[in-house]
């Protein structure tokens, strides 16, 4: 009999006629599977393909007791309980360094949008409200040659650092290693904000940068700066971020992530000077093509005996 696969949903470019020669695929629907679903048809299954949405922990393994590798679409894992994966003996995979370019393309584009107020002209416009154009008209922060503060330099911060510099912008990092990087300055996180005309978040969720940005740190940014979190929401404290933007302190951000997703603040949803877009940093038909393609490699892999090419070391 063929091995069987459980794919708690579809993912973007298909599945390899390799994989289906090989193995038994179950779910890889467009809906997501339910819990009930899951543990019905995937008590067979060695290995469970998920996405950035859907948590697997002890409660979903207990009802798939095969279950050796989870092979994951995203980069980051914080919706895995990897300890829990450790102990069960099961190798969990990822999709990394693919999305790179994609979400450091729009952490620029929410710098941008944030700096020059596009989405509120854009709504006003929409609304028939556009009847003139004074001097003071709409107007938003220049970004050329200003500073802008990468907080986590890996290859999305450094990506990111390579678009500023094309805008003439002074570049400041906040990383635990030195990245050598020609152009940048490392520097401690509280100078930088402290500093920054633009602060961009590229750092993982650990329990060391769960509101990093907390309700003094934002208070300690420059005046007027403009925050942008392409990385993950509980970096940043939503309630003090709110407040900064409601009493202008802070001049605007572009946020692409949230605390509890899909759900956001209405303060958040409500804020004029908020740029938001539903958690869609890798989202390009060739990034998400290619991610899927990632996560059926590490099933072929493991179906043919070989070792996982993106394991997540605990």
């Amino acid at each position: 009999m063929k091995p069987t696969v459980f794919a708690v949903r579809a993912l973007p470019g298909g599945v390899p006629a390799e994989v289906t020669a090989r193995a038994e695929l179950r779910g890889g629907e467009a809906k997501p599977a339910p819990r009930e679903r899951i543990h019905a048809e995937g008590v067979e299954a060695g290995i469970l393909v998920v996405t950035y949405l859907d948590r697997v922990d002890d409660a979903l393994l207990d009802g798939l007791p095969n279950v050796r590798l989870v092979a994951s679409y995203g980069v980051g894992v914080n919706h895995v309980d990897l300890p829990a994966m450790a102990r069960r003996g099961v190798v969990v995979t990822n999709t990394p360094d693919v999305l790179t370019d994609a979400t450091a393309d729009l952490a620029m584009a929410l710098l941008l949008a944030a700096a020059r107020r596009v989405c509120e002209g854009d709504r006003l416009i929409r609304a028939g409200g556009w009847r003139d154009a004074g001097p003071e008209f709409l107007l938003g922060r220049e970004v050329s040659g200003k500073t802008l503060g990468i907080v986590g330099f890996g290859r999305i911060g450094q990506a990111v650092a390579r678009r500023a510099s094309g805008f003439g912008m002074r570049i400041l990092y906040a990383s635990p290693r030195d990245a050598g990087y020609p152009g940048a300055t490392r520097t401690d996180l509280d100078a930088l904000l402290a500093t920054s005309d633009f602060v961009s978040l590229h750092c993982p969720l650990t329990d060391a940068t769960r509101d990093l940005l907390s309700r003094e740190r934002i208070s300690r940014m420059k005046p007027g700066a403009v925050l942008v979190n392409t990385s993950r929401g509980p970096v940043v404290d939503e309630e003090a971020l709110a407040d900064a933007l409601a009493d202008g302190r802070l001049f605007a951000a572009g946020l692409d992530v949230f605390r509890d997703e899909p759900r956001v603040p209405e303060r958040l949803r409500r804020a004029e000077n908020a740029v938001l877009t539903p958690h869609v940093g890798s989202g390009t038909v060739e990034t998400r093509t290619a991610m899927g393609r990632m996560v059926w490699d590490e099933v072929l892999r493991r179906l043919t005996g070989r070792p996982p090419a993106f394991p997540v070391v605990i």
